[in-house]
């Protein structure tokens, strides 16, 4: 066997990296949205044991919607790049680059066992450029096909090594051979298959058997004629030690997949649920369809689902003609490679096997996948295509008047084909390239409708979507999913009315409840969210919320295990104040998943709101152990910790705090909180700074503004506090409290009456019941030495609160002041000596313990999981009652 020279290696790896360098510019679509960006396996806060229980998307292997793809090795590798550059999509597509420059090496060093050395080197550069590959290459997803492909050339490589010099079995390489078919099948199930390449290579090139000889002789022998050769023994042993470590990873596998076959919908795969023979013709008609890709990839589609390839359904039908011809032609080449005993005859039977066998589990001839075509699937059978064409270009070269003409084919279908893979490339650059591309090969796949209109809406051009979603369903009328994403642009349009509709047909698509009928095996669980979203959409109006609920259990009746649905039911019963019944929905939501974090942080906000802190706490902390750094637990169980009064609590609170504002770093929610807990621990300067940090993110942050001039007020800073309560009344001139102290501050160290009069005087303008406010203006009359206005003041403040003693006292004091100096002879209104007394009195009901009060009300906002997850407006930020009331669970 040649090995690979330097020159070669750098041939095909510079050829690699000039087909697919603008690959490094390509972002995450398709697939890689659901495989990278939503899947917590690749997260260092998961544990690496969850990528031997979940499949390929993240997904609990029991689980019923599971997808059954089980890759943890393509998960690892996925993982690791997530180690070194989280979601840097480049990473992601260079390690896929390098990966399929490994792969071309080995299938070069593969061709050179049944090919001469030019024509092996001419199927390794066809494979390197072949544009069927840039799913499987530029599409990270496609990793699983380069890694098993890795393991399967290198377990086929070990195996034609078990042969010694003497014909003798050599056990260190089927060991190997062993190791590497289980490496392969953990990367994509497909690897297995090697197992069936190394068995016709065993019998038919190494062995050199025909078919014609291998059943003569064992005619022969089962006619007791001859016993068995030797070289057919040693070959038996072979092969039933690959077939039984084959049949051990396949129970395995079995096992692990729990015996069921992931759940498809007729959307997937039409022709997997139409009846004899219409399914069978499709199923053979997509043979063809895939030769005909591998033969002229000019138009490629990333997805081939749903109307693509309409389904065969008559014999007539001349589609069944291309079925016929595709298997003559298979026939003919078996024929001539499995009767007569020729190099050449060995070469084509290669190339037969690694395009028959590694496509037969996605051909849905055994049992249905979840896709019509696949193309990244076409990856490994394309290396038996790359063979026969170089096979057939040594044939033809061969011939001298051919010559030429054979050499400038060869270039010309290597030069086409790399410009073709460089250009396929750019349509992966976004998710609206990708899809714009497909549906102008396809515009009968409504599923393209949809995803276009997907990548529109998230770009926020709901106008622009609607159409392209409005389209999926005319191409596709009963598609539950196109008419949900109508409903739901049409509520990003405000257009309720319309949204209603929509959901309202989507739902009139899904089967009809039966009583005692179990649905979970025939209803798509993204099909159900039509409930969900209907429900969510009528619970805005207060007097549907019943309705909403029964949605809600209508969803759960056709699955029970219909996880969002509890999630959602429970947040809507805490709307209706049914703590009870929604804490039971979120334990039975956590029965289902008791990993989701979510849930253990919506069980909090039930406890919160049934007064029960200590639980709160405890679910809080169970949301956190199970990811530390979930933000919303972080935050309200900081604040929560904060609230309790109880200052062991602080420094885990205070902890808690620092680290949301690592993962939050422009939320000023954060930084006020810190420094809401600098100021009970007394830490005035620390306060300060994380208050301006709150202020310098969110101008007019009222809460952050107030506490800061209260901070410097009663740190003896009235004169910063004043710019402070100026800022804080320009944006909200109706503050009342910040009107109190600083009518305070310019009346007891300004001594600006004046000023302090306007401040009072404007609260009472907005409340003349505000019994703060009408008293300090009773100590301004006062300062101003109007005892009989004063006098008058606060009678009337006693009026409005005949029960504060406060009020009762200082009236007594102005009263017997006013006496004191009548019986004295001076005017009531003059009396300049008497004022140093009553400040000091007035301090009682508007001083310090009457602003602290507003502070308590001003300083905690617990968080919403919609607030952290769209960002804070100014209204958001703080509430004057506590906040209780904006708490909500996720969805």
């Amino acid at each position: 066997m040649a090995v690979v020279s330097w020159k070669e290696i750098l041939l095909l790896t510079g050829l690699v990296l000039g087909c697919y360098w603008n690959s490094l510019s390509c972002g995450f679509v398709f697939d890689d949205v659901s495989a990278i960006l939503d899947n917590k396996d690749l997260r260092p806060s998961t544990p690496l044991c969850n990528l031997f229980l979940n499949d390929f998307w993240g997904t609990p292997m029991a689980e019923e919607r599971s997808h059954k793809s089980y890759r943890p090795l393509t998960v690892l590798t996925f993982r690791l790049n997530y180690l070194f550059s989280e979601l840097s999509a480049a990473s992601y597509h260079l390690f896929n680059v390098v990966l399929h420059a490994i792969v071309c090496l080995l299938f070069l060093r593969v061709c050179r066992l049944f090919l001469e050395k030019t024509s092996s080197l001419v199927a390794a550069l066809l494979f390197a450029v072949h544009p069927i590959h840039t799913e499987a290459v530029t599409g990270v997803v496609g990793r699983a096909e380069l890694l098993s492909s890795i393991f399967l050339l290198a377990a086929f490589l070990a195996y034609t090594k078990s042969t010694g010099v003497d014909h003798s079995i050599v056990w260190s390489p089927i060991a190997l051979t062993v190791v590497l078919v289980a490496a392969a099948t953990l990367c994509k199930e497909q690897g297995i298959t090697v197992v069936g390449i190394c068995c016709v290579h065993e019998v038919f090139v190494a062995q050199g058997f025909t078919l014609p000889m291998l059943l003569d002789t064992l005619r022969q022998v089962l006619q007791g004629k001859v016993g068995f050769p030797y070289a057919l023994l040693q070959t038996l042993l072979k092969l039933i030690v690959l077939v039984i470590s084959t049949l051990l990873l396949v129970i395995v596998r079995v096992q692990i997949i729990q015996s069921q076959l992931p759940v498809f919908t007729r959307f997937d795969n039409p022709a997997a649920v139409s009846p004899t023979p219409t399914r069978q013709m499709t199923f053979n008609y997509l043979l063809p369809v895939n030769a005909w890709l591998l033969l002229n990839p000019s138009e490629l589609c990333c997805d081939w689902t749903m109307g693509t390839i309409p389904l065969v359904e008559s014999l007539l039908d001349r589609r069944n003609l291309a079925t016929l011809a595709f298997y003559a032609f298979l026939g003919l080449l078996s024929y001539y490679s499995l009767r007569y005993k020729h190099n050449s005859g060995k070469t084509v039977i290669m190339a037969l096997s690694l395009i028959v066998l590694p496509f037969v589990p996605a051909s849905n001839l055994f049992f249905p996948v979840g896709f019509v075509v696949a193309e990244r699937v076409l990856y490994v059978p394309s290396m038996g295509f790359c063979v026969l064409v170089a096979h057939g270009f040594r044939i033809v070269s061969q011939k001298g008047h051919l010559q030429k003409i054979s050499w400038l084919t060869i270039g010309v279908l290597l030069t086409t084909h790399a410009v073709k893979t460089f250009y396929r490339n750019m349509d992966w650059q976004s998710e609206y390239t990708l899809f714009t591309s497909s549906l102008k090969v396809n515009k009968n796949n409504a599923k393209l409708w949809n995803n276009v209109g997907h990548a529109l809406e998230n770009q926020n051009n709901y106008a622009k979507a609607l159409q392209y979603f409005l389209q999926a369903t005319r191409v596709q009328p009963d598609d539950i999913g196109a008419h949900m994403n109508v409903g739901r642009t049409y509520k990003n349009l405000n257009k309720s009315k319309e949204a209603e509709d929509s959901y309202l047909v989507a739902k009139s698509l899904m089967p009809q409840i039966i009583p005692g009928k179990k649905y979970a095996t025939r209803v798509a669980p993204n099909h159900l969210n039509v409930y969900i979203n209907l429900a969510n959409l009528i619970r805005a109006n207060e007097s549907r919320l019943e309705e909403a609920d029964q949605l809600y259990r209508q969803a759960i009746s056709m699955r029970p295990d219909f996880k969002q649905a509890y999630i959602s039911r429970g947040e809507l019963l805490l709307k209706m104040n049914k703590l009870t019944e929604a804490r039971d929905a979120y334990l039975r939501a956590l029965e289902l998943d008791r990993t989701n974090a979510d849930l253990w942080y919506n069980l909090a906000i039930v406890n919160i709101e049934m007064k029960d802190p200590s639980g709160a706490l405890k679910n809080f902390n169970q949301a956190l152990e199970l990811s530390p750094r979930h933000k919303l637990a972080l935050f309200n169980s900081a604040l929560l910790m904060q609230e309790s009064g109880e200052p062991k609590l602080w420094p885990e609170a205070n902890r808690r705090f620092l680290t949301y504002v690592e993962e939050e770093p422009d939320d000023a929610n954060g930084y006020f909180n810190l420094g809401m807990l600098a100021m009970d621990a007394s830490e005035n300067v620390a306060a300060e700074r994380w208050m301006r940090k709150a202020i310098g993110l969110q101008a007019g942050f009222r809460s952050a503004l107030f506490n800061l001039a209260l901070l410097y007020s009663q740190s003896k800073r009235e004169t910063d506090a004043l710019p402070v309560l100026d800022e804080l009344l320009h944006h909200h001139p109706e503050h009342v409290k910040g009107l109190i102290l600083k009518g305070d501050i310019l009346m007891n160290h300004k001594k600006d009456t004046r000023g302090a009069k306007a401040c009072f005087e404007q609260i009472l303008h907005m409340d003349p019941a505000n019994v703060q406010g009408k008293h300090n203006l009773c100590v301004v009359y006062f300062e101003e030495h109007d005892l009989p206005r004063a006098e008058r003041c606060l009678e009337e403040t006693l009026a409005l609160a005949p029960n504060e003693e406060y009020v009762r006292r200082h009236l007594s004091i102005v009263r017997g002041k006013m006496a004191a100096m009548s019986a004295a002879g001076q005017p009531p209104a003059s009396l300049e000596e008497a004022t140093d007394e009553v400040p000091g009195v007035a301090k009682e009901g508007r001083g310090a313990n009457v602003v602290t009060r507003g502070a308590e009300d001003e300083k905690n906002v617990r968080k919403s999981s919609t607030e952290s997850l769209e960002g804070d407006g100014p209204n958001q930020s703080e509430s004057l009652d506590g906040s209780q009331s904006n708490k909500r669970t996720k969805d």
